[in-house]
């Protein structure tokens, strides 16, 4: 494949607000060994890009300084030692950073085929939600066919996920959202209870719907409030996965509970993990969830795509709360 010399992206030009991207022109960079040129079809927007664009989310070291930690395109060219991926491939690949381009490099482990049927924005909704779901709900926290599981934030891109995951493998699926539509959309995915927390406590409503039990497995991004609310409603032996903290990280908090209900609570984030933590997860996505894709089980929910060019439009979005489902981005 003949590769030009430059190729359009998007820059943070500094720190701020969804205006501060910047439409620009890079050079196309090479791989190096191990590594993957693809040429992006799509990219996925992700909350870890906002963060990045204010400044809150620095990309590790030797990462591009692109926003950008998803897409779907075709293998452009490849470093010394790539033995799976060719010239051609098209594949979906989680990235360090750099997706908001017309090309991106990223390591060859965190590439996985196009799920069968799909067209490239469809793939591109599924690594960042995919991978992150699968580490912290299943590899993680350990979630088993039979328990209870609450996803706070239901009608975003990981809530989405988690939702028809956490069905798809025999849990009972419980969780929050903002609004009656949200709530609907939850439910049609697959949620046995949603809750819309701008009008109830979602608290009660878990409590009352276990019978005061409470759930086994908990996946939160929210923080704040939700913190202690969390280990309130977990069930003995109950595990918090931690992913993020959109009201915040710090509250205070008692423990009594964790230790009266033997729980357990986990964090993590996605990006600094070593390659060879994501060349275990792709692993798994590809032997258990690649399957539930291709026989539509499983669907990611793309809510809008916007050209490259209108990363702006589509980080204001994502803060207004207003999707339910992945925002794409579109080089053509």
């Amino acid at each position: 494949m003949s590769l030009p010399e430059t190729m359009r992206v998007v820059e943070i030009a500094s720190f701020g607000g969804p205006e501060v991207l910047t439409p620009a022109e890079r050079p196309v960079p090479k791989p190096g060994p191990g590594e993957v040129l693809i040429k992006v079809a799509a990219a996925g927007v992700n909350r870890p890009d906002i963060s990045q664009r204010m400044g809150a989310y620095p990309p590790p070291p030797g990462a591009s300084d692109l926003p950008g930690l998803e897409v779907a395109g075709t293998v452009a060219a490849v470093g010394e030692g790539v033995r799976r991926w060719s010239e051609g491939d098209p594949v979906c690949a989680l990235t360090p950073g750099g997706g908001y381009a017309e090309y991106c490099l990223t390591p060859q482990e965190q590439c996985l085929p196009i799920p069968e049927g799909y067209d490239m924005v469809k793939a591109a909704c599924l690594p960042e939600t995919f991978f992150t779901v699968y580490l912290n709900v299943f590899m993680r926290v350990g979630l088993k066919a039979g328990e209870k599981f609450l996803v706070h934030g239901g009608s975003s891109g990981i809530g989405t996920t988690a939702i028809q995951l956490a069905r798809a493998f025999g849990a009972t699926v419980f969780t929050t959202a903002g609004s009656d539509e949200k709530v609907k959309a939850c439910t049609e995915l697959g949620a046995h209870h949603a809750i819309n927390y701008r009008t109830q406590d979602w608290k009660e409503a878990i409590k009352e719907a276990t019978d005061g039990k409470g759930v086994d497995v908990i996946l939160d991004m929210v923080g704040g409030d939700y913190i202690q609310g969390n280990i309130d409603s977990l069930a003995f032996d109950g595990r918090l996965a931690i992913i993020a903290f959109l009201q915040g990280s710090k509250r205070e908090i008692d423990l009594i509970k964790v230790l009266g209900k033997r729980l357990s609570i986990s964090g993590s984030t996605l990006r600094p993990q070593p390659v060879s933590k994501k060349a275990e997860i792709a692993a798994n996505l590809q032997n258990h969830v690649w399957p539930l894709l291709e026989s539509g089980k499983v669907a990611p929910v793309l809510f809008k795509t916007f050209p490259l060019a209108q990363a702006s439009a589509a980080h204001s979005l994502m803060e207004s709360s207003d999707h339910i489902g992945k925002i794409i981005l579109t080089t053509d």
